[in-house]
């Protein structure tokens, strides 16, 4: 049976169909009940991702918060659930540190050396914007946007897995100042 759940999803119903395969009967048995279990936890789940997406149509700072790239209604919903009033931080970098998409900063006689990004924030946020710019980063391809040309050049220079926690922490840094400016995302386009 081949390992993950979208394929051993697949895999379940035929090896349940096929009575040769040598499965004893209770096992037979005890699969059938999980693969019960597993179907009803997919519709439950279709249900809840359902709730979640009207909850961000009906909310204008979500719909708002959704128009950046690499934030969905599930990220939108959590961050303003979690952040309360963005206020409380003093500028989005301060933001950005929370979630834990900062370099941790070693500092001393006026010389700042910058370390590796702390991870030492909300997990399940700076999960959700990470995997929103893995998705922006997987349909770059020949977009001519500001951010794209940027986020081009930095896979180049640095790597697809930085460059992923970069453009979250921009994107927390985005979020912050929308949210205490209550302006719109606009996206640049480059200068010809």
């Amino acid at each position: 049976m081949p390992k993950g759940r979208y394929p051993a999803q697949h895999a379940i119903p035929d090896i349940l169909e096929d009575a040769e395969n040598g499965l004893p009967s209770l096992a037979r048995r005890l699969l059938h009940d999980v693969w019960q279990r597993i179907l009803q936890l997919n519709q439950q789940i279709l249900a809840y991702d359902r709730e979640i997406e009207s909850l961000a149509r009906l909310c204008p700072k979500a719909q708002s918060l959704m128009t950046i790239p690499g934030i969905g209604s599930i990220t939108a919903t959590a961050l303003l659930a979690s952040l309360g009033d963005p206020r409380q931080f003093h500028n989005g970098r301060q933001l950005a540190a929370w979630l834990g998409l900062t370099p941790r900063q070693y500092s001393t006689g006026g010389k700042t050396r910058l370390g590796r990004i702390t991870k030492q924030g909300d997990k399940y946020l700076r999960t959700l914007l990470i995997h929103g710019t893995r998705a922006v980063l997987a349909a770059l391809r020949d977009k001519q946007d500001r951010i794209s040309c940027w986020l081009r050049e930095l896979v180049a220079r640095r790597g697809y897995k930085r460059a992923a926690v970069a453009l979250a922490a921009k994107n927390a840094r985005i979020v912050w100042a929308m949210l205490t400016s209550g302006e719109e995302y606009r996206s640049q386009a480059v200068a010809a």
